[in-house]
This record gives structure tokens, sequence and C-alpha cells, in this order.
């Protein structure tokens, strides 16, 4: 009991002093759903917009921190991490708003705490020692770090049920995407996300190359020379 008093504590700093209605993972999953096709368009988000209204976010931020995931079946354990590190990075940019980069925010990634599940954690250490355990290379186009560099943000969550074809569906946008696959001839420059997390898209250019075309429409050529354009980190905030 103390341990989850704890927890609801760290749950209500985190979002600040508000009603929060009793929420199930069900209705978590429909929430976020909702969330997403309201604030975000075009692949950028309305952080106006939330910062102006955000007793919705806080609502989910509430229940990602109190969530049991023990005995979750893996899609749905999947599913909730994939959509508690979008929403607590907007969360971050949201208390710091405005801001023209994640990067300006001291410690963005490694050391500000969230909490997830009942752990205080960090979103790095969330996507390093959580999501990525789950051994599944296209949760790299699902995850957004609020940063135009990163793949586009999806104006939908992610649920248990549709998680396989949602997932294969983000991989598919992004690598067919001139802005994030950048084509001249032979030579083929990509975002800088394959070479921080190398290990998870195979050990050579060609098992990259391989895995790549597995979703692009127009396969990259045979002799495909890669190299690596500059991160972008300016915040994918919506234009309008």
């Amino acid at each position: 009991m103390k341990k989850k008093a704890f927890f609801i504590i760290i749950a209500m700093a985190t979002v600040g002093t508000m009603p929060c209605r009793a929420m199930d993972f069900d209705q978590f999953f429909k929430d976020t759903d909702t969330f997403f096709e309201k604030y975000v368009i075009d692949g950028g988000v309305r952080y106006r917009w939330i910062k102006g209204e955000p007793e919705r976010l806080d609502k989910l931020i509430a229940f990602i921190a109190s969530a049991d995931v023990t005995g979750r079946e893996s899609k749905e354990q999947l599913a909730f991490y994939i959509n508690a590190y979008n929403l607590y990075t907007i969360k971050l940019i949201v208390d710091h708003y405005p801001v023209s980069s994640p990067m300006e925010i001291i410690g963005f990634f490694d050391t500000k705490k969230i909490v997830a599940a009942e752990k205080k954690t960090t979103l790095n250490d969330l996507e390093n020692d959580r999501i990525r355990k789950f051994n599944d290379p296209r949760i790299h186009f699902a995850l957004v770090c609020a940063a135009r560099g990163c793949p586009k943000i999806a104006d939908h969550g992610y649920n248990p049920q549709h998680l396989d074809e949602q997932l294969t569906k983000q991989a598919r946008l992004s690598l067919n995407d001139p802005t994030f696959i950048r084509i001249d001839g032979t030579k083929v420059k990509i975002s800088e996300i394959f070479k921080w997390y190398r290990r998870d898209f195979g050990k050579t250019d060609a098992d990259l190359i391989s895995f790549i075309n597995k979703y692009r429409d127009t396969p990259l050529p045979e002799k495909a020379r890669l190299s690596y354009y500059t991160y972008d980190w300016s915040l994918n905030e919506a234009s309008h």
C-alpha cells in the first residue's frame, strides 16, 4: 500500500494537481489515440495548443506513472511503452515551452526523471532498457524525440491489436520518405539513427541495406554507398 501511494504522489507531482478519473489499459489506448489525432498534424506537434489545455496529457501521464504492466502480453507492454515515450517527450517539451529544440533542455534525454509503470526512469533508459528489449527495430520509426530529424510522428497512438501493422506502416512511411532516405545515384545518405542503433539493424552495410529495402517501394541500388547526414534537432512543432 505504501508503494502504491508513493507512485501516486510522484505521478501527481509530475503532472500537477488535477482531477483524474479512473482509467484502464483499454481506455488509455483509446485516449492516447484521441490525443495524437487532435494534437499532431503533418508530422508536427501542436505544443502551443497542449500548453494551453494540458488536462488530456496530464491524465495520460498520470496513468503511465501508476500503471502495472505485470502479466500483460508483450504487444500490450510494447504499445504502452511506445506511447509512454512519445507522451513523456511531449510533456517535457510542454513543461519548458517555448523552446526551439529538445537539446535546449538540460538533461532532456538522460537526467530528466519520469515515472513509467511505477518505476523512475529517463527517456534514454525507457528506450534502451525497456523498449529495445523487445528486439523490434521498427520501434525506431515509432519513437519520436521532438526533433525534425526524427521520423514523422504519427497522428494516432499505438495499440496491441494493430501494433504489428502500425509499426510496419511507420517503417514504410519513413523509409520511403525522400527527406529521410536521400538518394543520389549510388550515394545514399541516411539518418544518424542508423548509426546510433546500428546493432539493431545488422552488423554490416549489406544487412542495413537489406533491412531498409524490406520496407521500400523502390529498393536502394545494389551497390549503394551509405553515409549519414547531420541530424536536425530543431523542434518538430506543427506550423498551424
